[in-house]
């Protein structure tokens, strides 16, 4: 089912925590909703689930109005928020029957669901012990499967790897991939690393607002604007190098980096590509090209850039 959300505004008293925000998520996507502490990616995701009423604006899970059916979207949705509400006295096992009884699974069905949840999550060697006897890894797995045992077409996952060791960071990602291959899923972080290991496409939210939306490829392109080329050139004089490199009409700036390696930074006119020109250049001129390296602007450098304000 997919997520459709259109000028959603929720106000805390004067404060916009999420304003006039709209997006589509599609089904059989993973959507890592990226941004700082109180950017308004919980707000968002609370309202998404029905857990917030919005204030103004509209939601639809597939066809279906938040407004309208409340309880028939929950029924589609699983939701892990950030701090995973276990009952930590409880069995794994008897936790999520108790889970499934209240997702309304027909009697005759929780057994398999049991067992299907634990099998999909990693939880076969942990099944028979007190919640709070686990690790915070293994809690997070159980978390999902409460989120899942339903099967629903929307999994809303509030900062899943949140207190996680890097082993057990790892282990949830490849989870959440596997599941998001059927799944409409959300994924919210203000982890960098995160989103971009998991997600097929960041939306940044900052201030409550959406500041990027694409890949992480396309948020690189569009930020960085103009292509920046690392080169190394042997056997020439590097003036020479130099003047010549000035000359190519797609080149806007030359900037030496080692002069004794013959090292340069290349700007290229925007939407301009100058390696093929760089290339051509060597080969008629008898040098040998032993670099030439594209610097990539890294997510972290657009998250920075795009939320400082």
């Amino acid at each position: 089912m997919d997520i459709i959300v259109e000028n959603l505004t929720k106000k805390f008293g004067t404060q916009r925590a999420v304003d006039n925000v709209s997006f589509k998520v599609k089904t059989g996507e993973v959507l890592g909703f990226l941004g700082p502490n109180g950017a308004g990616k919980t707000t968002a995701m609370r309202a998404i689930t029905t857990f917030l009423t919005p204030n103004e604006g509209t939601i639809k899970i597939g066809n279906i109005s938040i407004y309208d059916h409340p309880d028939e979207i929950k029924k589609h949705i699983g939701y892990l928020p950030e701090n995973n509400p276990l009952y930590q006295d409880m069995p794994v096992i008897d936790y999520l029957k108790f889970t499934a009884e209240l997702y309304g699974i027909e009697k005759s069905k929780i057994r398999e669901k049991i067992l299907e949840m634990v099998d999909l999550c990693g939880l076969e060697g942990e099944k028979h012990k007190k919640i709070g006897e686990l690790s915070k890894g293994y809690q997070q797995r159980v978390g999902l499967a409460q989120a899942l045992i339903h099967d629903p077409e929307v999994l809303i996952l509030d900062e899943p790897t949140a207190g996680l060791d890097p082993n057990q960071i790892v282990e949830i990602r490849k989870l959440i991939k596997k599941i998001g291959k059927e799944k409409t899923v959300i994924l919210s972080s203000h982890i960098l690393a995160e989103v971009e290991a998991t997600c097929d496409r960041i939306m940044i939210i900052n201030k409550g607002k959406i500041v990027a939306d694409g890949t992480s490829e396309e948020l690189r392109k569009h930020t960085q604007g103009k292509e920046i080329l690392k080169i190394t050139i042997e056997d020439g004089d590097v003036n020479e190098i130099f003047k010549a490199l000035q000359k190519i009409d797609s080149i806007e700036v030359v900037d030496f980096i080692d002069k004794n390696l013959n090292s340069f930074e290349i700007q290229s006119k925007p939407e301009m590509s100058s390696k093929k020109a760089i290339f051509k250049m060597c080969v008629e001129k008898a040098w040998t090209l032993t670099e030439l390296t594209p610097f990539e602007t890294k997510l972290e450098d657009i998250f920075r850039k795009l939320t400082m304000n």
